[in-house]
């Protein structure tokens, strides 16, 4: 289709890389815990967008002027590490002061769901490596001798964006529910300290990230 080939091989590397944790899952599950469903949502349709501008990147060369210029490689990774840092400076200072003392049910005082948009959108576009995932791995399931190539990068990307979507949505579903839970005020400070820590650490791996 549209000089694409393997589509199934393909669905299933998609599944696996979306059920591998990383940085937009980890958005997508503080986001629903803190924010609920609603909240999920507006993060998980942040992360596909910016799989869209990958798409996108991939599909017109941008993604491989990234790849081939230590500069703009260095720029989006230190400009993206920053971000996940503040964000975990977030959550380590809502731990502190202890902000969730709430019971669980009730929602936390949202920044606006446009603003969870924007932090998917953000967490997921300012990660070069993402940008070179597109670049290596569309190539594989596009036929050598496809006669419009560009066509069949977007063709991949949508697939990519509308089947990590859907994996996002039922992710933020079947972890809404934990919301449920009755937990102390100390174990809801550990898990925000913990996302916290979590978030550091996933900004000193994306720094110490290497072009290919």
């Amino acid at each position: 289709m549209l000089g694409t080939h393997s589509l199934a091989l393909f669905a299933t590397t998609v599944f696996v890389i979306n059920a591998t944790p990383g940085v937009d899952m980890m958005l997508t599950l503080t986001r629903t815990l803190r924010y609920g469903v609603r909240g999920g949502l507006a993060a998980a349709l942040g992360v596909m967008a910016g799989c869209v501008v990958h798409a996108l990147a991939a599909a017109l060369g941008l993604a491989a002027l990234i790849a081939a210029s230590a500069a703009a490689f260095s720029v989006i990774k230190w400009v993206g590490a920053a971000y996940l840092l503040w964000l975990a400076f977030g959550m380590l200072k809502s731990a502190w002061a202890g902000e969730t003392a709430t019971a669980m049910p009730q929602l936390a005082e949202s920044p606006g769901l446009p603003a969870l948009f924007r932090q998917g959108v953000l967490t997921n576009v300012l990660n070069p490596k993402i940008a070179l995932f597109f670049l290596a791995l569309l190539p594989q399931f596009i036929d050598a001798d496809a006669p419009h190539k560009t066509l069949a990068f977007l063709f991949l990307g949508a697939w990519f964006i509308v089947q990590g979507g859907l994996f996002l949505f039922a992710f933020v579903l079947l972890v809404a529910p934990l919301r449920r839970w009755q937990a102390g005020s100390l174990w809801k400070r550990g898990l925000n300290a913990a996302g916290g820590g979590l978030f550091a650490w996933l900004a000193v791996r994306l720094a110490l990230v290497e072009r290919a």
